[in-house]
């Protein structure tokens, strides 16, 4: 690959109509057909075969001769196989001396075994698909009868549609086991029930081991669906009256855990939203926190620039590993990485995965990268950890959440509607015009924040917003009920 240089593409931030003169390298040029907001123009004439530069780094390779002012998108541009940078990338921009976290520490509950959490939830979570229905029930009566006791933030069910007609002992059957029992074992969870139908393969001695801090109803034993939810009531309210002894105290922030995620991106998201909550990871980590970020296929095409900031040269090899081991699993399943971009990212402006992945990585912002974890195992490290998930949201946060998140933030330049449960989520729109139109889904506007100084300024706030989340401020998907579907293991291996 050549070495990173000026950029070859502009972003248009607004409609163009074809024959519009555009300010280009070579001077004024007009465009050479109709082209939407967050697209990108040639800036100047692109030979077919040669490489195409955004931020300074290869997005993909002219499939055609594009001239100057012509549109550059999926029907000229696209990816080859991956060549390693041969120089080093480009400087990474840092925050400017004398910034630094604005707070020390968050209101949050501190429990018996010392961990903190930033949420209080009763779970119930079903270890089979078969059982994940009498879960819904029984959190539905227990939620709507304990709502309102001080402390409690909810009574929810985690279901999920595994736990058999897989084989034992697979790493499909290994990730299920460790993701179930992980959130059981949550912070965040004061309390939690595991509903078992009885016949599964996945039973819970599987996902439990020797331990005995959360209790099992087998629904088969019990007799069937309805003592089983009048059981699992009576053993909530239990649980419940020990809940409202907790207290809100203040806790440093070593102790949060950050979950990065990104959704529904178009061409702002690179431009925005990220770089903004890299400064607010950045802020974290400076005070001693952890941030998560995750994605591997979302990674492919930028993964140099996170590996070239590895602490140790375990981790930079892992990183190798990882986007091998995926080019492989996609090729052996009919795919490539470049499927990655979706319908709506491909319609917000974004061409490839290489594309995708550039902007993707400034979530983790500056930091370097210290641990690399498989899917849903513990974040222990501080600083920045880098999870193997798959890009599919759900499932991503899922395996965060089970390495320890308490608390997730979530860009979107197209409006998704994630939440999570028991972990709050905060989102943050890559353009004010998505934030007006989706303000009751949004939380944070990262759109007027196009340069690194206007970055730094809105970092700092969404920052602010985060420890004030962590602390229990509501966010919006937490006020409209999301997060008890989201729960998302990884599928993998043959269903049998």
């Amino acid at each position: 690959m050549p070495r990173p240089g000026p950029d070859d593409i502009g972003l248009l931030l607004v409609d163009v109509a074809r024959g519009t003169l555009l300010e280009l390298d070579a001077g004024p040029a007009p465009a050479v057909e109709d082209i939407a907001a967050g697209h990108k123009v040639a800036l100047h004439a692109i030979p077919k075969g040669a490489p195409v530069r955004k931020y300074g780094e290869v997005i993909g390779v002219a499939l055609a001769d594009i001239p100057a002012g012509g549109h550059v998108h999926v029907h000229n541009l696209g990816i080859g196989p991956w060549e390693e940078p041969t120089t080093a990338p480009s400087p990474t921009r840092t925050l400017p001396t004398g910034v630094s976290p604005t707070r020390d520490h968050f209101l949050g509950y501190r429990r018996p075994d010392g961990r903190a959490a930033t949420r209080n939830y009763i779970v119930v979570v079903p270890t089979v698909n078969c059982s994940a229905t009498v879960a819904r029930m029984i959190a539905l009566r227990a939620d709507d009868r304990h709502k309102g006791t001080p402390g409690l933030d909810g009574v929810i069910a985690l279901p999920h549609d595994l736990g058999c007609g897989m084989a034992e002992g697979t790493s499909g059957d290994a990730i299920l086991r460790r993701t179930l029992r992980t959130y059981l074992g949550h912070a965040n969870v004061a309390g939690a029930l595991l509903i078992s139908l009885g016949c599964e393969v996945n039973q819970p001695e599987n996902i439990l081991g020797d331990s005995t801090a959360v209790e099992t109803l087998a629904i088969q034993q019990l007799g069937g669906t309805a003592p089983t939810v009048n059981t699992a009531l009576d053993r909530i309210a239990d649980l419940v009256s020990h809940i409202t002894r907790t207290r809100r105290e203040p806790i440093p922030l070593a102790e949060l855990t950050l979950g990065l995620q990104c959704g529904g991106s178009d061409a702002y998201s690179g431009l925005t939203a990220n770089p903004t909550l890299g400064v607010a990871a950045d802020l974290l980590v400076a005070g001693g926190g952890r941030v998560v970020l995750g994605e591997t296929p979302e990674i492919y095409g930028a993964h140099h620039l996170l590996r070239d900031r590895a602490s140790t040269p375990e981790a930079a090899a892992r990183i190798d590993e990882l986007i091998a081991w995926w080019q492989e699993y996609t090729a052996a399943n009919g795919a490539t990485l470049d499927n990655n971009p979706s319908r709506g990212n491909r319609a917000g402006g974004i061409t490839t995965i290489w594309e995708k992945s550039l902007g993707a990585v400034l979530k983790s912002g500056t930091s370097p990268l210290n641990d690399v974890v498989g899917y849903a195992e513990p974040v222990t490290a501080p600083g920045l950890t880098f999870m193997d998930t798959p890009g599919y949201d759900p499932v991503s946060a899922t395996g965060m959440v089970a390495g320890g998140a308490n608390l997730l933030a979530f860009t979107t330049g197209r409006g998704s509607l994630f939440g999570s449960r028991p972990v709050p989520c905060l989102k943050i729109s890559t353009t004010s015009g998505l934030y007006e139109r989706m303000r009751g889904d949004i939380d944070f506007d990262a759109g007027p924040a196009m340069s690194h100084t206007d970055q730094v300024t809105y970092g700092t706030a969404l920052f602010d917003a985060l420890v004030d989340m962590a602390s229990g401020t509501e966010s919006k998907s937490e006020a409209l009920g999301f997060g008890t579907e989201e729960i998302v293991p990884w599928r993998m291996g043959a269903v049998l």
